[in-house]
C-alpha cells in the first residue's frame, strides 16, 4: 500500500526520525520492498533482461551485513491479489505504467522495470541462506505490522503505511538503512539507520492520539483510493489554512495538505470524536455513533481505518518459532487447496499466479523490455499457463493404476522408461527453490493473522472480503465437474503499449492430474504431465544434469513457440550462458565440492574459460545500442521459463528448479551473442576447458532434441498449429560432440539446421 505524500512529508522533517545504531535484534523485513530497493538502488541491469548473478551477490552481501551485526531477519512476502478486489484498479494502473516504462527503457530512455525472475532469485537465495520466510495470501503489510508489534522489534521497508501503524519497535525506512557501511568494532558492529515511531510524530502535534493517524491516511488517500466525499470535507475544513490560528499544532502554516489534516486531527481526543465532527460537517443525521452501518463518509472513513488496526497476537510468530504444525488447506468460501500446496504457498514455493488463477480467475503478467510493436513475450508461454489453469479446475479423486506397472505405464513409450523415483519429490520439495510474482493486495479487514495456518483467506477468519456475484460464479465454475462450458482465466497483458484483458482457456494435460489428491500422485505421473505440456520426452534430457533439465526443456519449448523463431546464435549464446553459470557456481569461494567429476588440477583451465566468457559481457558504457529484436526473443525465453516454474511448483517440483542466479545473465548473453554474430565460433570461447566443452555440446544436443514436438500438448488441442513445429530432415553432422571441444563449427551448424522451420529462410540463422 502507501499513503500519498506521507513519505515526502516525514522525510522532509528530520525531527520525526531518530538516529539509531542498529544491532543485536530481530528485524521483520518487507520482502518485496527489499528486492525492489536492492535491485533499483544499485544500478543493476534492466535493459538486457536482468543480471541475476549480480543481484544474488548483492542480496548475499546484505544478509552477511545483518549477520555481522547480530541481526536476525524474518522475511514476509506479498502473495496474490486482494480477494476483495478493492486494490485491483490501482494494480492495473501500475501495470499500465510499467508497460510504458519498459518501452522507454527499450529505446534507451529512463524508466524502472524489475526483471521477471528477480523474485524467484530472491526466494532461492533466502532458502540457500536459511533465512526464515513466509508468503502471505495477499498483501503482507498488516501481517508484518502484527508480527513486529508482538515482538517489539522494528520493520525494514519503504512503505509509507508504516508511518501509520503504531509499532513500539519503530519503522526503519530502507532509504536510511546504511547496510553497506558497517560501523563499530568487530564484536560490536552496527548499521546506522533512522527510526520512526508514531509517538515521535504525535508529540510534534501536541501529544495527538496515535489512534487518529489511520484517519489521516484514509483522508489523504492510500492504494484503496480516497473516499468519494473526502474532498468535500477537506474543502470545508480548508486544511491549507489550518495551523495558522493554533489548534494543537505548532501555530504555523502547514507545509502540506498532510500537515493540515494532522493539525485538524490534533484537536480531537479520539477517533470517535473526530468522526462525530465529520458527521456534523457532512450533515449526516443521528451522528456517527448511530450511523456506523448506515453509510455516509464517517462510516466509510471508519471502515478504512480498520486496515491499520493490529491484533495483539500474530500467528506468524508461531510459524517462525516452529511451534505451529504445517498449515491446513488453503481455503476461502469458494475454493480450497490441498494441504501440500497450502504449505508450499506459505513457504514461497507456490507462485502467486497460481493462487490468483484459482481464486480470482485473473492474473497479471509482468511486463518486460521487448519490442512493443510485436506481441507480448508472454504469448509464447500461453500453452503452459493454460495447462496450469486446466490443472486447477481438475477436482476429484485421483485413481492410481494398480499392478506391477502402476502409474508408470502412463509414461512408457517411445521416450523410454521413466527414470524419476517417487522419493525425488521429497528431495525436490526440501531442496528445490522457488518462484512468484510482485506485490498484490490483501483485504484483511482487521481479521486474525493467517500465519501458521497456511494461506487462508480472511473469509475463514470471519471477515467479509467482498466477493461480488461475478467472482462467486467464477470460483464455482472452477470447481464444477463435468461442465461442458470451457473455463477461462482473465490475463492482463500488453497489447502494443496498452494493458489489455485476454481470455485464456484452461487446457488440462492428458495425463490425469487432480488438484485434491495432487500430493498422492506419484512423481512419475507429475513429471509426465510437466513434460507433456513442454512437449519433451524424458529420454531427450537423459544426458542433462538434473538441475538443468527444466531449463533445457523450456529452451526447446521456446524454440517451437517463439515468434520470430530464435536464431542459432541466440541458442548458442543462451547455452554458453548456462555453461558460464555452472562454472561460476562451482568456483564460488568456500565451495566444498564440485558438481562435476573433473580432476582438481583441471579447474585452472576451466577458470580461464570462465574469465574468457566474462570478458564478453556488455559493459555499462556499451548499453545504449540495445538490439531490441534480441531483447524480445530472450524476453520470450524468460516468459516461458517463468510460466514453467509456476507449473513445476503446482506439480510439487517433479523437476528440481534450476539455480536461477547462475542460469541467465542478460548482459552476458547479449555480449556472447554479439561475439558470435561477429563471425567467431561459439566453441572458441571454450578452448582448453574439458568440462565446459562437454557440458556445452551435451546441452546443445539436448536442446536440439527438445525442439522436436514429442507429442501434441493438450493445451494446444483445438487451436491450429502454425507449422513452426515441423523441422527439416537432414544429417546430424556426425556425432554428439559431447567428448570435448573437438567438434567443428560446420558440424554443429549442420545439427542446428534441423531446428529451422520450413517457413523460415536460411538468412534467419
Amino acid at each position: 500500500m502507501g499513503v500519498q505524500g506521507l513519505t515526502t512529508y516525514v522525510e522532509g522533517n528530520r525531527q520525526f526520525l531518530q538516529d539509531v545504531k542498529f544491532r543485536d535484534s530481530r528485524l521483520v523485513i518487507d520482502g518485496c520492498s527489499l528486492y525492489f530497493r536492492l535491485y533499483f538502488n544499485h544500478g543493476l541491469d534492466q535493459q538486457h533482461g536482468g543480471d541475476y548473478d549480480a543481484f544474488a551477490r548483492l542480496l548475499t552481501q546484505f544478509l552477511s551485513a545483518l549477520a555481522a551485526c547480530n541481526i536476525q531477519p524474518y522475511v514476509v512476502l506479498d502473495g496474490g491479489i486482494d480477494p476483495s478486489d478493492k486494490k485491483f484498479p490501482t494494480l492495473r494502473q501500475r501495470l499500465q505504467s510499467k508497460i510504458r516504462e519498459a518501452d522507454s527503457i527499450s529505446h534507451g530512455r529512463s524508466g524502472s522495470i524489475l526483471p521477471i525472475l528477480t523474485r524467484d532469485v530472491f526466494i532461492q537465495v533466502l532458502s540457500q541462506r536459511r533465512v526464515p520466510l513466509y508468503q502471505c495470501s495477499a498483501e503482507a503489510d498488516w501481517e508484518i505490522a502484527c508480527l513486529a508489534h508482538q515482538w517489539n522489534c522494528p520493520v525494514l521497508t519503504n512503505d509509507s503505511d508504516f508511518y501509520i501503524f503504531d509499532l513500539p519497535g519503530g519503522y526503519l525506512p530502507f532509504s536510511f538503512f546504511q547496510w553497506t557501511n558497517l560501523n563499530g568494532k568487530a564484536s560490536h558492529r552496527y548499521i546506522s539507520a533512522r527510526c520512526y515511531t508514531t509517538n515521535g510524530l504525535c508529540r510534534w502535534f501536541g501529544g495527538m492520539n496515535p489512534q487518529l493517524l489511520p484517519l489521516c491516511a484514509v483522508l489523504t488517500g492510500n492504494d484503496y483510493g480516497v473516499p468519494k466525499d473526502a474532498e468535500t470535507l477537506l474543502a470545508l475544513l480548508d486544511v491549507s489554512a489550518l495551523g495558522r490560528g493554533g489548534g494543537r499544532g505548532k501555530g504555523r502554516a502547514p507545509s502540506s495538505r498532510i500537515e493540515g489534516i494532522l493539525v485538524w486531527l490534533s484537536s480531537f481526543s479520539s477517533p470517535a470524536e473526530a468522526l462525530e465532527e465529520v458527521s456534523r460537517l457532512m450533515g449526516e443525521e443521528g451522528g456517527w455513533g448511530k450511523r456506523r452501518q448506515k453509510g455516509g463518509l464517517s462510516s466509510e472513513l471508519w471502515a478504512g481505518m480498520q486496515e491499520y488496526h493490529l491484533t495483539p497476537q500474530s500467528s506468524l510468530a508461531l510459524w517462525f518459532s516452529g511451534d505451529k504444525p504445517a498449515p491446513g488447506g488453503w481455503i476461502s468460501g469458494l475454493v480450497q487447496l490441498p494441504e501440500c500446496l497450502s504449505l508450499a504457498a506459505a513457504k514461497g514455493l507456490l507462485a502467486p499466479l497460481v493462487v490468483d488463477a484459482l481464486v480470482m480467475r485473473k492474473v497479471l503478467l509482468i511486463p518486460q523490455v521487448e519490442n512493443s510493436k510485436l506481441s507480448s513475450s508472454h504469448c509464447s508461454a500461453r500453452a503452459i499457463r493454460q495447462a496450469i489453469y486446466g490443472i486447477l479446475q481438475q477436482r476429484g479423486q485421483y485413481n492410481v493404476p494398480q499392478g506391477r506397472g502402476g502409474s508408470e505405464q502412463l509414461l512408457r513409450g517411445p521416450g523410454g522408461a521413466v527414470q524419476a523415483q517417487d522419493m525425488m519429490v521429497q528431495e525436490n520439495f526440501s531442496q528445490g527453490v522457488r518462484g512468484g510474482r510482485g506485490r498484490g493486495g490483501r483485504g484483511r479487514g482487521g481479521g486474525k493473522s493467517a500465519g501458521g495456518r497456511g494461506i487462508i483467506l480472511p473469509t475463514q477468519q470471519g471477515v467479509n472480503v467482498g466477493f461480488n456475484k461475478e467472482q462467486a460464479a467464477s470460483g464455482a465454475a472452477l470447481q464444477a465437474q463435468g461442465s461442458s462450458a470451457p473455463i477461462c482465466v482473465e490475463e492482463y497483458d500488453r497489447s502494443d503499449l496498452n494493458l489489455k484483458k485476454n481470455q485464456a482457456e484452461a487446457h488440462p494435460p492428458r495425463i490425469p492430474i487432480h488438484l485434491d489428491t495432487l500430493g498422492q500422485a506419484p512423481v512419475a505421473v507429475r513429471l509426465g504431465a510437466l513434460l507433456e505440456v513442454l512437449g519433451v520426452k524424458e529420454s531427450d534430457l537423459a544426458a542433462v544434469p538434473l538441475h538443468l533439465r527444466l531449463a533445457v526443456a523450456v529452451t526447446g519449448f521456446w524454440l517451437r513457440e517463439a515468434i520470430p523463431t530464435p536464431s542459432q546464435p541466440q541458442v548458442q549464446a543462451l547455452v554458453l550462458g548456462m555453461v558460464y553459470g555452472e562454472l561460476s557456481w562451482n568456483n564460488q569461494p568456500g565451495a566444498t565440492h564440485y558438481q562435476y567429476a573433473v580432476p582438481q588440477p583441471n579447474w585452472a583451465a576451466e577458470r580461464n574459460v570462465l574469465a574468457g566468457l566474462e570478458r564478453q559481457r556488455v559493459r555499462p558504457g556499451e548499453r545504449r545500442g540495445l538490439d531490441v529484436g534480441v531483447a524480445h526473443s530472450l524476453s520470450q525465453w524468460q516468459a516461458c521459463l517463468w510460466s514453467a516454474l509456476c507449473l513445476n511448483q503446482l506439480l510439487l517440483l517433479p523437476l528440481p528448479e534450476p539455480n536461477l542466479s547462475w542460469l541467465f545473465s542478460g548482459t552476458l548473453v547479449h555480449g556472447l551473442l554479439k561475439y558470435i554474430k561477429g563471425g567467431r565460433a561459439a566453441e572458441s570461447l571454450l578452448a582448453g576447458g574439458s568440462l565446459s566443452g562437454q557440458l556445452y555440446f551435451s546441452l546443445l544436443e539436448a536442446v536440439r532434441k527438445c525442439s522436436f514436438k514429442a507429442h501434441a500438448s493438450s493445451s494446444a488441442a483445438g487451436r491450429g498449429r502454425r507449422g513452426r513445429g515441423r523441422v527439416r530432415r537432414g544429417r546430424r553432422g556426425g556425432g554428439r560432440g559431447a567428448r570435448g571441444g573437438g567438434q567443428g563449427t560446420e558440424e554443429i551448424n549442420n545439427r542446428f539446421a534441423l531446428l529451422m522451420s520450413e517457413e523460415e529462410s536460411d538468412d534467419d540463422w
